[in-house]
């Protein structure tokens, strides 16, 4: 058994006592080390070195994932690791001094179907009174199904399934969400022997009111796995529904309160559904605040606490979950085998070519470039450009115009994930002009992804031949300028860029004249 331990951190101070413990009990307790540590910096932007503790030995390595949130940072985690086995653990976990031998144990000797085995986590209450809200919330942990606050999975499977779907954007629901694809792929997960404590960390007083934001990944959950699955994922029901009607009941009565105060004809009538309304409100609220009070340590600051958010965590919840639906209207579940990274030349690929262009004002969209880059955005792939921009190096536009230019792409065109440019001519003799694989290659590593993990799309020879360099897949989407010898050298080809999605995504293969692409 190899295994590496991946541990996503955005460098709190607060948690980096925590975080030494946690790196001390992996290389120093009993039994076989881990391969390998992986810390991911995912701090936002770059940045001074991340300060590790003074725990921190030869086996562990720092890498960088963008701050581009949980999901994505434990992606670079795994494509990092070389091991059989890749253990992820949270920054503010404390593992028992055996947690090392005990996850070899844990892991050894397990059949090939199962992908996974999650540790035992407690989480420590104060043993002199009643938890409060936030303790309760956080204790809840301790009996939730394959959490990442400690989970290891083959890595074969991960890389199979395409790792943490990075639409979850925030740590909620990203771990369920895998958990959920690697049972319906048919492998097993089981429950290890490790233990290790969680920690309550401290808390703000609105903390319950932004944790209202796993709404929107609620949304996302349904639209992948279906409407089971919160059975599935051994989630309750929810208050969902109670929080719709308090928040419906307070802006009727909201509503209803100006005519209700200016009296008159209709006044009365005003005033008795503002009564209706507003009792329904505070009712449902007094419910929810007094189910709150009930099992906590009920002092006069906690009270305080669960009486204000108790009447903000509805309109909160209701207005996440709009959010939510808004945003992942078109989310489908991600295809299966497919690319997890998909690369577009720009120039009469994404847009028509005008040559060295510098004016924003004339781009112009493919035909079917918005409904294909939208589609694959609704699956989860990442996108992004590599584009030759030589004109740059021929002083016919600035890099300035061509920045101007792409800003214009994003948009017609919608956001894209990486955007990497080359502003060499043919004669610099540099590593990312295309058909050399340099773009592809620093695309996929700011993505947390590897070159063969992505496809390219293109309308020329280099293109297909950048991708295929790389170890990426590439296909060719012809145009009037693609000669016809590019074309047969080409391994897939496609009439469209809808088409070039169709293979992407499983779909019936293209036509380009006689021949099956």
């Amino acid at each position: 058994m190899s295994c590496t331990v991946v541990i996503p951190t955005i460098g709190r101070a607060s948690l980096r006592v925590t975080l030494d413990a946690l790196l001390t009990a992996l290389e120093h307790g009993p039994g076989p080390a881990p391969h390998e540590i992986i810390v991911v910096d995912d701090r936002p932007g770059p940045g001074a070195p991340l300060p590790l503790p003074p725990s921190a030995g030869h086996g562990v390595r720092v890498i960088r994932s963008g701050g581009r949130g949980p999901a994505a940072a434990r992606n670079a985690g795994w494509r990092a690791a070389t091991t059989e086995w890749v253990a992820f653990l949270d920054d503010d976990v404390v593992p028992e001094p055996a947690w090392p031998a005990r996850l070899a144990a844990d892991l050894a000797g397990l059949p090939p179907r199962v992908a996974g085995s999650q540790g035992r986590l407690t989480v420590p209450l104060p043993e002199d009174r009643r938890p409060t809200d936030w303790e309760r919330c956080t204790a809840a942990l301790a009996g939730a199904d394959w959490i990442t606050a400690d989970m290891a999975y083959r890595r074969g499977v991960l890389a199979a399934l395409g790792g943490f779907d990075e639409r979850f954007r925030r740590a909620y629901r990203e771990d369920a969400d895998l958990a959920l694809r690697v049972l319906d792929a048919g492998h097993g997960l089981v429950a290890g022997d490790r233990r290790l404590r969680h920690p309550v960390r401290p808390a703000g007083f609105w903390a319950s009111v932004r944790a209202q934001a796993g709404n929107a990944d609620d949304v996302l959950m349904r639209r992948v796995h279906g409407p089971g699955w919160r059975e599935r994922a051994g989630e309750g029901r929810g208050l969902l529904r109670r929080h719709a009607a308090t928040t419906a009941a307070g802006l009727l009565a909201l509503a209803a309160a100006p005519a209700a105060l200016r009296g008159g004809r209709g006044g009365r009538g005003a005033a008795l559904f503002l009564l209706a309304a507003g009792g329904t409100w505070t009712a449902l609220t007094a419910r929810f605040a007094y189910e709150r009070i009930r099992p906590g340590p009920r002092t006069p600051g906690e009270t305080a606490k669960m009486l204000v958010t108790s009447a903000a965590i509805p309109p909160a919840a209701i207005r996440h979950r709009a959010r939510g639906l808004a945003v992942h209207r078109r989310a489908r579940a991600r295809a299966r085998g497919g690319p997890r990274v998909v690369l577009f030349d720009r120039d009469d690929t994404l847009i028509r070519d005008v040559p060295y262009n510098g004016d924003p004002a004339r781009v112009e969209p493919m035909p079917g470039a918005r409904r294909a880059l939208d589609r694959l955005r609704r699956h989860g792939v990442r996108i992004g450009v590599v584009s030759n921009q030589s004109g740059i190096a021929k002083g016919r536009v600035t890099a300035g115009d061509v920045r101007r230019v792409n800003a214009r792409v994003e948009e017609l065109l919608g956001r894209f994930d990486v955007w990497e440019l080359c502003p060499h001519d043919g004669a610099d003799a540099c590593g990312c002009r295309k058909p050399r694989p340099g773009m592809i290659e620093r695309a996929a590593e700011r993505l947390g992804a590897l070159p063969s993990d992505c496809a390219v799309i293109g309308d020329i020879g280099g293109d297909v031949e950048a991708a295929a360099a790389a170890g990426a897949r590439g296909i060719l989407v012809p145009t009037g300028r693609t000669r016809p010898a590019e074309i047969a050298r080409a391994a897939e080809t496609a009439p469209t860029l809808e088409a070039a999605v169709d293979l992407l995504l499983g779909g019936r293969p293209a036509v380009v004249g006689r021949r099956r692409r």
